[in-house]
């Protein structure tokens, strides 16, 4: 079995204030080149990974096989892993692809929605979920009992893309970390109902007219406000250490913000325009000394891929020719 994943930039939480009675509702989008991961039964459970991903991967396969019964002997190899805590969605990525693929095994259907319940993913944000469900440009109606509800699903165009810039810095929030400052009450209310009104009458208008100078606009404003309700938290409206480049980034390209705690950050553009985007980004990045890995963000308009290895090998040759 092979499964790929996407990865998610998260564009951002409207309000944690829960002042309207749900709280946080979370934009997401979905980008190529996520995990890759070949799961085969075995003699015993054999994991070639990286050590924070095997330790995932070990809670995954011990969860999903004390709700659904599907046994603990499998071979994992995990051919592409997405960097853990820069922004990028790992865990939620890893987590749901891992049971996904152990569940097609064992030839169970059970909904996304509910096995991310059992790993208890998605508790604030639906980001994670719906980018791997759908792809694409997803906005979540945020928590009252449950998992949020998927409110928005937009296919995102194809010749936009986004300029990602890893910094080789600190890195963002565990989850322990994370989970400390999300249970306690906070947020900016007005900034949440701003948030609101340029989704509707902003950044959604622009997706759906192909308008990348007015998304982006949109898109910049938003992450200001965002970073209102975690300046308390990360030093500023944006990370202290990265607040430059997303500075440099708003500046060159149309809009540009800071994926969850960073330390990635991202700039929207148009795909062919990125490497001369990327040749301006690595003269500001050595003029101030900063190393980064940059990257292009390629939109992902499907969600995640559970294949039997056979269907795999002959997409993939199918691609080729």
């Amino acid at each position: 079995m092979i499964v790929r994943t996407p990865k998610r930039l998260h564009l951002g939480i409207i309000d944690p204030s829960s002042n309207l009675g749900r709280r946080f509702g979370s934009i997401g989008l979905a980008l190529d080149e996520g995990y890759e991961i070949k799961i085969t039964p075995a003699g015993g459970l054999s994991i070639e990974a990286n050590e924070e991903d095997r330790k995932i991967i070990e809670k995954v396969v011990e969860e999903i096989n004390l709700h659904y019964e599907t046994g603990v002997d499998f071979h994992i190899e995990v051919r592409r892993s997405i960097p853990r805590h820069v922004g990028l969605g790992s865990t939620t990525q890893l987590a749901l692809g891992i049971a996904s693929g152990i569940l097609k095994l064992a030839k169970k259907d059970v909904p996304i929605e509910e096995v991310a319940k059992v790993l208890g993913r998605a508790k604030e944000s639906g980001a994670g979920l719906y980018t791997f469900k759908y792809g694409g440009l997803v906005i979540d109606g945020g928590v009252r009992d449950s998992i949020p509800p998927l409110i928005i699903r937009h296919e995102f165009p194809e010749d936009w893309a986004f300029i990602l810039v890893i910094p080789r810095m600190k890195r963002g929030l565990s989850e322990e970390e994370e989970n400390e400052i999300l249970t306690e009450k906070f947020g900016d209310p007005q900034a949440g109902r701003e948030i609101a009104y340029k989704i509707i009458f902003g950044l959604l208008p622009a997706l759906v007219e192909g308008d990348i100078e007015e998304f982006g606009r949109n898109l910049s404003e938003i992450q200001m406000l965002v970073g209102k309700h975690f300046s308390a938290f990360q030093g500023g409206t944006f990370r202290e250490d990265i607040r430059m480049i997303v500075d440099e980034l708003n500046r060159i390209t149309y809009g540009a913000g800071q994926s969850s705690w960073g330390p990635t950050v991202y700039g929207l553009i148009r795909r062919e325009e990125f490497t001369k985007v990327k040749a301006k980004l690595l003269d500001f990045l050595k003029d101030q000394g900063i190393k980064a890995e940059i990257e292009l963000g390629v939109p992902r308009n499907k969600g995640a891929e559970v294949l039997g290895e056979n269907l795999f090998l002959e997409r993939l040759i199918s691609g080729v020719r």
